[in-house]
């Protein structure tokens, strides 16, 4: 396939110089542009209108993907085709897959979020690790939730190693970043949102919740930082504080893996009858 510019030889390329400094938060912020590695992540970016700015490919990749290059362009992006070395210095990850893409900031204003009185919402307070943060994303995505919320103390939602643990999430449903978690919890609440603070230490049991019936209204759950939970000024803004139940012998859940299990219990508690989706969907 007949490449859209010039092969880009040297990784002191302008372009490439400028697409490498995004690796950093930075020049993230004031660009208000991040990478996207490797063909799933590339796809959505270009599905998601507007997003997608550059594609840099090597010529292997671009010949066995060329479906995703030929989205690239019709979405508007700049494709250029690039030797292997400019990949890899472009790449933030050890073994590149030969796409990198730049894109535009695509996070939503909490208000919007608010506005669409949403059912199912994660939120994210503290999470540092910016690979449990695009996991939980994934998680949310997956379970039908539709807005993420990272709080002001949360890792970078643009963090390279996030985007990636997102598997392309990140482009599917609103994300609202830097809010003050009390400014989270009060908005949801008066959107009519019931607040759920996920903790190992909770005082209500997750399969309690769901035997009572509790589950099937609008929900937000609050995740804390895998290390040391969520902190009592948080659990406070609560309206429960549930805890996953650990019938075997483990010590206790990873973060991601708590939040999977905690949305797909209200997912389904909402999908069930008289859940609030149920007639919201009817």
């Amino acid at each position: 396939m007949p490449p859209a510019t010039p092969e880009l030889i040297s990784p002191r390329s302008p372009r490439v110089s400028a697409a490498r400094r995004l690796a950093k938060r930075n020049f993230r912020g004031k660009e208000r542009l991040f990478l996207a590695e490797g063909p799933q992540a590339v796809r959505e970016a270009a599905a998601h209108d507007g997003t997608l700015v550059e594609l840099f490919a090597t010529l292997e990749a671009a010949e066995r993907y060329a479906d995703i290059v030929g989205e690239a362009r019709d979405a508007g992006a700049r494709v250029h085709l690039a030797a292997e070395q400019v990949i890899a210095n472009v790449s933030t990850t050890v073994t590149p897959q030969g796409l990198v893409g730049v894109c535009r900031f695509i996070d939503t204003p909490f208000e919007e979020i608010l506005a669409a009185r949403p059912k199912l919402v994660a939120v994210l307070a503290n999470v540092r690790d910016p690979g449990n943060a695009g996991t939980v994303l994934r998680c949310a995505d997956a379970a039908g939730a539709e807005a993420v919320v990272l709080t002001d103390a949360s890792v970078d939602l643009y963090n390279p190693k996030a985007v990636r643990a997102s598997v392309g999430s990140l482009f599917h449903l609103p994300v609202a970043v830097g809010v003050p978690v009390e400014r989270a919890v009060a908005g949801l609440k008066d959107a009519g949102v019931r607040i759920l603070a996920a903790d190992g230490a909770g005082t209500d049991d997750l399969d309690d919740e769901l035997d009572k019936g509790s589950m099937g209204g609008p929900t937000a759950w609050v995740f804390g930082n895998e290390a040391w939970g969520l902190p009592e000024e948080t659990r406070a803004l609560a309206d429960a504080v549930v805890r996953v139940p650990i019938h075997g012998k483990a010590e206790s859940l990873n973060l991601a893996t708590a939040a999977a299990v905690c949305l797909y219990a209200s997912a389904r508690a909402q999908r069930a009858s008289g859940g609030c989706r149920t007639v919201t969907e009817s």
